[in-house]
């Protein structure tokens, strides 16, 4: 075995870092009025890019709580090394990038005492040998006070 192939074999065997990924939105405190443009920048550190195969990134909506969970995607891309796959993204830069988007005009971020929606921006990598890192981070969509259980009434 020749040394170059020997030390490819033990890359992909050894553990690979937990990525870093920060992701800063131009509204202030994370709140988008319905109908606004999205502009959300990230950045992917701790890894190497040469070890990463595809991008996938993605601007959703979900619900939590009681009953069944939704999901929504309004906005998804992949990219994957060595090929260009839309007009947008011109060369092979995985690790940092922008997502502008005009958001939708619902359904609004809500965070009641049995159900939750929540907007967030999703990044997932993929490396050499089929490890995947998945990446969220929450927005808001709407002003919707946060609710609160009833007060107690005094008898």
């Amino acid at each position: 075995m020749n040394g170059s192939r020997h030390a490819s074999a033990q890359r992909l065997s050894s553990p690979l870092p937990t990525p870093q990924v920060t992701v800063t939105f131009r509204s202030d405190g994370n709140l988008y009025i319905p109908g606004e443009r999205l502009l959300a920048r990230y950045r992917v550190e701790g890894v190497d890019e040469t070890l990463v195969t595809a991008v996938e990134r993605s601007v959703a909506w979900y619900s939590e709580g009681k009953g069944e969970e939704d999901l929504g995607v309004v906005f998804f891309d992949r990219s994957v090394a060595g090929r260009q796959v839309s007009d947008e993204q011109v060369g092979w830069q995985p690790l940092t990038g922008t997502i502008s988007i005009r958001l939708p005009l619902c359904p609004l971020s809500y965070e009641g005492l049995i159900v939750k929606i929540r907007w967030c921006v999703r990044l997932r990598l993929f490396f050499v040998g089929g490890r995947d890192f998945v990446s969220e981070h929450i927005f808001f969509l709407g002003d919707i006070p946060v609710a609160r259980p009833p007060e107690p009434v005094a008898s």
